[in-house]
């Protein structure tokens, strides 16, 4: 059984700092882009970072670039999303996702989930 599961979340203040990861188990997914999505209530689902197959290119919403940083450990099957200068607006279920190309830069081939982890941020 294939299954991505995701921790590190929880409730932080205003301009903390989180580290999700996100453990693959079931297969490898050394040779697929991995990303992390997230969803506010109310809100659709959105994309927050990608990263290619082996860490080579990222990807990030605008909404992430210059306090999110993604990267994985093959070796593990881990994904991780270094998370700083935390804002209320990132308060959010956070998905972790493989998709099925080695590189995604449609953001739109992703085709295993997790089951996701809270973000709190507190004002």
């Amino acid at each position: 059984q294939v299954q991505l599961v995701e921790s590190g979340g929880g409730l932080v203040q205003a301009g903390g700092s989180l580290r999700l990861s996100c453990a693959a188990s079931g297969r490898t997914f050394s040779d697929n882009a991995m990303g992390w999505f997230r969803q506010a209530p109310g809100k659709e689902r959105e994309f927050v970072a990608g990263i290619s197959w082996n860490g080579g290119g990222r990807d990030y919403a605008d909404s992430a670039k210059g306090r999110f940083t993604i990267s994985r450990d093959n070796a593990k099957n881990t994904v991780y999303l270094q998370m700083n200068s935390l804002k209320p607006e990132d308060t959010a279920v956070y998905y972790c996702a493989a998709s099925s190309r080695r590189a995604d830069w449609t953001r739109s081939e992703y085709n295993y989930w997790g089951q996701g982890t809270q973000v709190t941020v507190s004002s």
